[in-house]
């Protein structure tokens, strides 16, 4: 039997939604081993005063085993 856990983090990037999951999932992969997967369950652009897109935030929760 195994038992999993979940844990809500928030993470950033200036480049990249997907840029943003990377670096959200390696900085919790530093601390929890066996992370089995992510859900984006929010996404955010961060605009300037004139509509452009100046970061990327995302909501994951991450699936990690119990050891």
């Amino acid at each position: 039997m195994s038992v999993a856990k979940i844990i809500e983090v928030s993470a950033s990037s200036k480049t990249s939604i997907e840029d943003a999951v990377r670096s959200g999932l390696k900085k919790v992969a530093e601390t929890v081993k066996g992370i089995q997967g992510a859900w984006v369950n929010e996404t955010k652009a961060v605009t300037d005063g004139d509509g452009n897109i100046v970061e990327w935030r995302v909501n994951l929760r991450i699936t990690f085993l119990v050891q």
